[in-house]
């Protein structure tokens, strides 16, 4: 069956609240994730890597445990972590296999995985499953900030909030600067770093834009030198003091919504359809990329 360009991405970003509800109310499969004070390490490629290093933010931010996040490929694991836990939306992406399977009988690993027949789900020691929240798109979007949501949960917070915002998100008229914005930065602290830096790999995959992402407080060591009339800054979260009047002196829009942030990333997700469907593009099948990647062994 043939789809329009855009169409499992707009239906699986529009679902965001739906599933990210679902999410909260896996109490057996949160009783899974490492016990406060264990040293862990979050692993994942690409967008799963961000969604790491926003969780190993908040968990440690909230006292449970001091919390790595690693690219895959870049894992540093022999720093006597309890346990180790991998997001990859396929289960079949080739770094996150290959690591998981050389930590077994060494490090308990907990995979978080959209695809419960993937051969993930041999190799890690505990599964948590989010079938729910798999995507036919290659662009995701509602699996990362699905898993996000059931870990930021796990760490005490109330998502009701974020929950409710992500529907305001989906409603919320979009502004014409934002779709036609020359070039975007995204910008975060803390948790919402990770955010910023999901937000640019959207826009990059998506429609192929030129975005860039950084902690705000690292901005104006140097980034803020792009910025300029018809191009876009993206604050996640609350911004430093001053940041705002240091872009409007370069004309550049800012942009800092009273969403919460996860809520605004989705709105990030519907200006990066919306740019793609502009420029002609189909961000279902996006040039050069697959849903996972695959190596040759």
């Amino acid at each position: 069956m043939t789809t329009s360009p855009g169409a499992w991405m707009r239906e699986e970003l529009g679902s965001q609240p739906e599933v990210w509800s679902r999410a909260v109310e896996l109490t057996a499969e949160r009783a899974l994730l490492p016990a406060v004070g264990q040293r862990i390490a979050v692993v994942g490629c690409g967008t799963s890597w961000f969604m790491a290093q926003s969780y190993a933010a908040l968990r440690e931010g909230a006292g449970q445990g001091e919390t790595d996040a690693f690219a895959a490929s870049e894992a540093f694991l022999d720093r006597d972590y309890d346990a180790v836990i991998a997001i990859t939306r396929s289960g079949t992406t080739s770094e996150v296999l290959e690591l998981v399977d050389g930590l077994r009988g060494r490090i308990r690993t907990i995979g978080i995985v959209g695809d419960v027949s993937s051969p993930l789900v041999d190799l890690a020691d505990d599964i948590i499953g989010l079938p729910f929240a798999d995507e036919k798109s290659v662009v995701q979007t509602r699996f990362a900030t699905t898993a996000l949501t059931l870990l930021r949960a796990s760490t005490g917070a109330d998502v009701t909030d974020s929950i409710r915002d992500a529907e305001r998100a989906l409603g919320e008229d979009l502004s014409p600067e934002l779709i036609d914005a020359e070039q975007v930065t995204f910008l975060g602290r803390d948790w919402t770093v990770g955010i910023a830096h999901e937000a640019a790999l959207k826009m990059r995959e998506s429609c192929q834009a030129w975005t860039e992402s950084y902690p705000a407080m690292e901005y104006r060591h140097g980034p803020l030198a792009i910025a300029a009339p018809g191009r876009a800054v993206w604050m996640f979260g609350d911004a430093p003091s001053g940041l705002d009047a240091d872009i409007a002196v370069t004309g550049a829009r800012f942009e800092n919504s009273d969403l919460d942030p996860l809520a605004d990333l989705v709105r990030a997700h519907r200006v990066a359809l919306e740019r793609s469907l502009a420029a002609g593009l189909n961000p279902d099948l996006p040039r050069n990329l697959t849903r996972s990647v695959i190596l040759d062994a």
